[in-house]
């Protein structure tokens, strides 16, 4: 009997008798006397009872209610932790699956999910890109995971999203929500407003007349409405005025930009820069470069590789403060300002000091590519040590360009104009070009900054130096 755990019932008259599992000896002393049972007679019917108890429907059996009741909650508190256990899936054969925000890099917390490329209904391959995230550098695709068919996007333009974000839902099977047509939209963008009822139409009637009357009263107490000031200035009306937020990209830049004004203490120099040998190296050269190398010979390498000897003359232009120390850096990456449709962006060429001319216009052309296409990674913008800037692609002939922090100069290129100079004794016209230096004097001193800017203007105007190294 012990080893069975059975529960027995049995009728006493009217009286019906309920025990548990731990009762049982009472209740085999007490079948013995009533009904004159013996003891392997009792075992049996007990097991014929618990195999009842077990097979047979619940609500078949004369029970109490207090152990069906405890049973049933005992058994829906078991069903529901099994159900929520399990892995969330939105039918058995895993036909959805979801498409979140990827990693966007180390420095990078959130994003703005700025546009959605697919909408629900549309079909899309694996790896496609269906929205894109911008952050404070670079904007980022979000591509489904899978081939199938949009059905809902989580997610909406404009929200702020971290990496793991869910932003739509992808099925597998061509099933895919069907995409709502302009009809479906067009009833609730203008359904009517609903009338008012009479009770409603007659409270606010006394409540109209109640406003009208202190108007009336002002307009007899005055003798003329007040006149508008002339001097007061005219604003053009709202409607003419379009309001717009800023993408993320253009709110880290103009941070950056206010931050290097406030914390550095800027200070420019200038020079001038005549571009004759320069030009006449690239004429003379361009076919030859291009049928060995597969790149044209441009100006911006010979800037490059003068910044680079200009560095390592004065090392404390690729210097920068750090708290109250100076940290020196033995390696040269220089940023090059590229602008975009959606900002400026600075991505860097790595080891500029070890790179030949045509691997700058390589380089240049790869990282000027991705930036304009927007494929450029956190990791080919992080980092630089110095900037160059070259304005004279817009036309802009002398700026005062403002340091990309944490560096501690920028030089400014503008545009090539050609002036009237003085070469030895005559009057001729050459190609020139205004450079600027704008530095953080807490480091650089000015010497330093008219020596180093000195020295771009002597390679740039006699590449020759270059191979020599004077």
């Amino acid at each position: 009997m012990c080893g069975w755990g059975c529960v027995f019932w049995m009728r006493t008259g009217n009286a019906c008798i309920n025990t548990s599992p731990c009762q049982h000896h009472e209740l085999v002393q007490l079948c013995r006397k009533r009904l004159h049972i013996t003891p392997g007679a009792l075992a049996m019917l007990g097991l014929l009872l618990t195999l009842l108890w077990l097979v047979y429907p619940l609500g078949h059996m004369t029970l109490s209610m207090q152990p069906k009741r405890e049973f049933l909650i005992n058994l829906r508190h078991d069903v529901n932790l099994q159900i929520w256990s399990r892995a969330y899936s939105s039918n058995s054969d895993g036909d959805l699956v979801e498409a979140v925000v990827p990693h966007m890099g180390e420095s990078i917390t959130d994003g703005t999910l700025a546009t959605f490329l697919k909408k629900p209904g549309d079909r899309v391959a694996v790896d496609e890109p269906i929205a894109q995230v911008e952050t404070d550098k670079v904007t980022i695709d979000v591509n489904s995971p899978e081939a199938g068919v949009i059905q809902e996007l989580i997610a909406k333009e404009g929200d702020t999203v971290e990496p793991g974000t869910k932003i739509a839902t992808i099925s597998k099977s061509d099933e895919g929500a069907a995409p709502a047509s302009p009809s479906d939209k067009k009833p609730s963008e203008k359904s009517p407003p609903l009338s008012s009822s009479p009770v409603e139409e007659k409270q606010e009637k006394p409540v109209a007349r109640v406003e009208k009357a202190p108007v009336t009263e002002m307009t007899k107490g005055s003798s003329s409405p007040p006149k508008t000031p002339s001097t007061e200035p005219r604003l053009p009306p709202k409607e003419r005025e379009r309001r717009v937020p800023m993408t993320r990209l253009r709110k880290r830049v103009a941070t950056r930009l206010k931050d290097s004004q406030n914390t550095f203490a800027l200070l420019t120099t200038f020079n001038e820069v005549d571009m004759t040998n320069l030009m006449k190296l690239r004429s003379d050269y361009k076919d030859t470069f291009v049928e060995k190398h597969g790149v044209k010979l441009g100006l911006m390498s010979g800037f490059v590789k003068a910044a680079v000897s200009a560095l390592q003359k004065q090392p404390i232009v690729n210097a920068v403060i750090d708290g109250e120390d100076i940290i020196y850096r033995d390696y040269i990456d220089i940023s090059i300002a590229v602008g975009t449709g959606k900002g400026l962006v600075v991505p860097v060429l790595r080891n500029a000091e070890k790179m030949n001319f045509a691997e700058v216009e390589k380089e240049i052309n790869n990282l000027a590519s991705k930036a304009n296409d927007g494929s450029i990674s956190i990791d080919e913008m992080s980092g630089g040590t110095f900037t160059i800037s070259n304005g004279g692609v817009y036309g802009s002939l002398i700026s005062t360009p403002i340091i990309n922090p944490p560096q501690s100069a920028i030089l400014g290129m503008h545009s090539i104009v050609n002036r009237a100079m003085v070469v030895r004794g005559e009057m001729v016209a050459r190609p020139m070009m205004y450079i600027a230096l704008t530095y953080d004097h807490r480091l650089i001193d000015g010497r330093e900054a008219v020596f180093f800017l000195r020295r771009i203007k002597d390679v740039v105007e006699d590449p020759r130096r270059l191979l020599l190294d004077v």
